[in-house]
């Protein structure tokens, strides 16, 4: 397993934060998810195979549903 913290800009509330929870929680490969929107900044924590799960995927997901992505 692998971690990675991402940047999401353009969160401002609950919604956004489980919107994008289900979204990478729904990706395969992907092992743990944790969103949070904290002092106005969205992050996301995940561990995730490698062998299974693209960075570039969960990047595609996240900007689809209309947030910005920064890793």
């Amino acid at each position: 397993m692998e971690n990675l913290v991402m940047e999401i800009k353009g969160m401002h509330c609950q919604g956004c934060v489980s919107n994008v929870t289900g979204l990478l929680r729904g990706l395969p490969g992907v092992a743990e998810v944790q969103v949070s929107l904290e002092e106005g900044r969205g992050r996301a924590w995940l561990a995730y195979d490698p062998q299974i799960a693209r960075s570039a995927e969960f990047r595609e997901v996240i900007e689809a549903a209309g947030f910005d992505v920064s890793f």
